[in-house]
């Protein structure tokens, strides 16, 4: 058996989607899922009566369920503590890689938003009325909205670059199994 070592914050991430999948698949197979709800437990359908295999042992497969979900809880607080203890350097000061994450969030839809100004500034509004074009001219300058994505866009580059960094660099209390 493998020596059991700590993880990486992305080992944990992986892990913890596995730990998603697996709960996922776990819950899809028992009846009083919402997504069985309306096929219930012997349930008539196209195929005709539905009833679980002889292999298959919901007492089971509820007990490997409910490990799974501790164990995922347990981990996603490791991985918070290690997102609030450790730090990365953002505009010349230090933050905490928990910062770090709601702040490349915010640039992100900072960029969205920055896409529809420069899309919207890239034309004038002309009205036709009464045989002559009345031209309602933009309140922002695109040259001025394209310099504002592009600064947005190499902020959100460059902080993403150094979560990913601390992501391979940074430990996470939870033992890998």
């Amino acid at each position: 058996m493998a020596e059991k070592r700590k993880l990486y914050i992305y080992e944990a991430l992986e892990l913890r989607s596995e730990y998603d999948a697996r709960i996922k698949t776990f819950k899809d197979t028992l009846p009083e899922t919402r997504q069985n709800r309306d096929r219930l437990f012997l349930a008539r359908d196209d195929d005709g009566r539905r009833r679980p295999v002889p292999d298959f042992d919901m007492a089971e497969v509820r007990r490997q369920l409910r490990k799974l979900e501790v164990k995922r809880r347990k981990l996603n607080s490791a991985i918070q503590q290690a997102n609030f203890n450790s730090r990365v350097e953002y505009r010349q000061e230090p933050i905490n890689l928990h910062e770090a994450l709601e702040t490349r969030k915010n640039l992100n839809e900072q960029i969205g938003e920055l896409h529809n100004q420069v899309v919207n500034s890239a034309y004038e509004k002309v009205i036709y009325k009464e045989g002559r074009g009345i031209v309602e001219e933009n309140e922002l300058s695109y040259t001025s909205s394209v310099d504002d994505l592009d600064r947005a866009r190499v902020a959100f580059r460059e902080l993403n670059r150094k979560l990913r960094k601390a992501s391979f660099e940074t430990l996470v209390e939870f033992e890998d199994e």
